[in-house]
């Protein structure tokens, strides 16, 4: 059974602040991308990969609608996935603010991107929690 658009709320402060500009908004996300990656500010962090998870929303221009059933005329997120894993090849990040900040830096360099949410979580710091987590959301400015 569908709501009528009227009675269908809004729960994301970000999909609202475009919704207020634009009639609507589109998304892609990438749930739950596990990476094995250098990372950590303790010794025994160093020297050795852990399992991180990172989810990503990226909020897209109304406009990208393919036409032609094309992947020309849309948003290929395999810029995205190739874009972080070159984020985090052959390199040690000390902290999750910093890979997360710099994720989303390269998702706004994509011109089709408004806004961007991103998270990770580091999944074996404590045993008794599934994550420790940091999430960052952007807006475009202007």
């Amino acid at each position: 059974m569908s709501m009528p658009v009227s009675d269908m709320a809004v729960t994301d402060p970000v999909e609202q602040r475009l919704l207020d500009r634009w009639p609507e908004v589109r998304k892609i996300f990438f749930r739950n991308l596990l990476v094995n990656m250098h990372m950590g500010v303790h010794e025994n962090e160093k020297g050795r990969t852990q399992p991180v998870r990172i989810n990503m929303v990226l909020y897209l221009r109304a406009d990208i609608v393919p036409k032609t059933d094309s992947i020309s005329e849309v948003f290929n997120y395999d810029r995205v996935h190739s874009g972080v894993q070159k984020l985090i090849e052959g390199r040690h990040i000390n902290l999750q603010e910093t890979l997360v900040g710099e994720i989303a830096a390269m998702c706004l360099d994509f011109d089709e991107v408004l806004a961007v949410r991103v998270s990770t979580e580091k999944t074996d710091i404590y045993p008794d929690c599934d994550g420790v987590g940091y999430e960052l959301v952007r807006v475009r400015a202007g």
